[in-house]
């Protein structure tokens, strides 16, 4: 498996996000959702990694979204096929390494209060439950999360 920075327009990677929206747009209402789209992701205040096989499929993606000394952890996303692989663990070190060459002190995140696999990875990974930041509000379906870098 390899881990790169990639354009999120290219036509297999833009289905991966479709696949991600498919999968959350169930877990919450509308005004919960916090993904960003394609156009964010293009922004160069934000990285883009792909992880792909040996093959080169895409197997999961995530962003970091800089700002203020904190990277945001976005659009965090494993096919359910390749889930359990350790593909999530190692995008997430990835962004890690990027927000941290990029000066940031820490990493949060949102996340959906029904996505308990995803929130046990984040606690393994060493992030800890806190409030709201940046533009978030208070909101019984996400919860947030940072971690010290």
């Amino acid at each position: 498996m390899r881990i790169e920075l990639e354009r999120a327009d290219q036509p297999e990677v833009m289905a991966l996000i479709d696949e991600l929206d498919a999968y959350q747009k169930p877990l919450s209402p509308p005004e919960s959702h916090h993904g960003v789209d394609i156009e964010t992701l293009l922004r160069p205040d934000v990285a883009f990694a792909v992880a792909r096989d040996g093959e080169g499929r895409a197997l999961g993606c995530g962003a970091v979204w800089y700002a203020d000394g904190v990277g945001e952890l976005k659009r965090m996303f494993v096919r359910p096929a390749c889930r359990g692989l350790g593909v999530a663990r190692r995008l997430m070190a990835f962004l890690e390494d990027q927000a941290r060459a990029r000066g940031c002190a820490a990493m949060a995140l949102e996340t959906g209060v029904l996505q308990h696999d995803a929130i046990t990875l984040y606690q393994r990974a060493g992030y800890g439950f806190c409030g709201p930041f940046g533009a978030y509000r208070e909101d019984p379906h996400s919860v947030f999360m940072q971690k010290p870098l």
